[in-house]
């Protein structure tokens, strides 16, 4: 099942091109990585998937939905980090989670474990946002997605700001998620982190995917037929070799992510909607 399909897909800020023909397709239970320069278009995406900006031409579905008919019934069933954690600065943790549960119809007493889950020790679960460290409310804001429990996961720069143990917590959530059959796309300069967690790398630059590489590390042996494969018959001639082997490192091949991160970052616009995991309203 194919949960995000993108054919030619362009998204104006304004009169920018912030993705200019954007063809993507992510399935069930995928870990994507998405590598690029800052102002590449990564956290663009991510907001296009989460059903927070409309696409202003070619094909944009995800879960089945049309994003240029139905962005309200996608914002429903996904889970976006942002830069910004959106939170209430003026209410307490437990109180942002609490709102965040209703929103999505969600039990009130499982916020406490989404807390547990993410670390968020109790002491702080009656303070005001506002008071919290970076950290803190980043743990706090993550604690609002895996409340959801999202069929698409949708996080930019999850690890940023976090400390090693929340970074392992990051790791682990996004390993269960994909686990329980979640698909979770991941926008991230921390390789160190990413590539241990992804099953697929796309790179994106200039508004547009300039590389996709499977790991063939993650592919399921259990399901390949050996004694039915003839090796005689395979056309040597007809491998693709500007296809990344993701296992077999390639060390001339530059990294995308090592680029001049001074440059603009036109992606960090932040929108409020009701029914993405720290959205403020409709």
């Amino acid at each position: 099942m194919s949960i995000v399909v993108l054919r030619d897909a362009v998204v104006l800020l304004g009169r920018f091109p912030a993705l200019s023909g954007v063809d993507l397709e992510i399935g069930a239970a995928e870990v994507v990585l998405l590598q690029g320069p800052n102002g590449a278009g990564k956290s663009t995406l991510l907001r296009l998937c989460a059903g927070l900006l409309r696409p202003h031409s070619g094909t944009s579905v995800v879960l089945g939905h049309d994003l240029s008919k139905s962005r309200a019934v996608v914002r429903r069933s996904v889970g976006l980090l942002g830069h910004d954690t959106a939170l209430y600065d003026d209410l307490t943790v437990t109180e942002n989670l609490q709102f965040l549960a209703r929103a999505a119809r969600i039990e009130l007493e499982e916020v406490g474990s989404a807390l547990d889950r993410l670390g968020v020790a109790a002491r702080l679960h009656d303070v005001v946002v506002g008071r919290l460290s970076a950290g803190q409310r980043r743990r706090v804001a993550l604690a609002g997605v895996a409340l959801r429990r999202p069929e698409l996961w949708l996080l930019d720069e999850p690890h940023a700001g976090l400390d090693q143990g929340g970074r392992d917590l990051v790791d682990g959530l996004v390993s269960e998620a994909a686990a329980g059959g979640a698909t979770v796309l991941v926008a991230s300069h921390e390789l160190d982190r990413t590539l241990a967690l992804k099953t697929r790398r796309v790179t994106v630059a200039g508004g547009t995917i300039t590389a996709d590489v499977v790991d063939a590390c993650a592919v399921d042996t259990d399901s390949v037929d050996t004694d039915s494969a003839d090796t005689d018959s395979v056309d040597t001639d007809s491998v693709d070799t500007d296809v990344v082997d993701a296992c077999a490192v390639d060390t001339d091949v530059v990294d995308a992510c090592a680029v001049d991160t001074d440059s603009a970052d036109t992606d960090s616009v932040e929108a409020d909607v009701t029914g993405v995991a720290g959205g403020r309203g409709s």
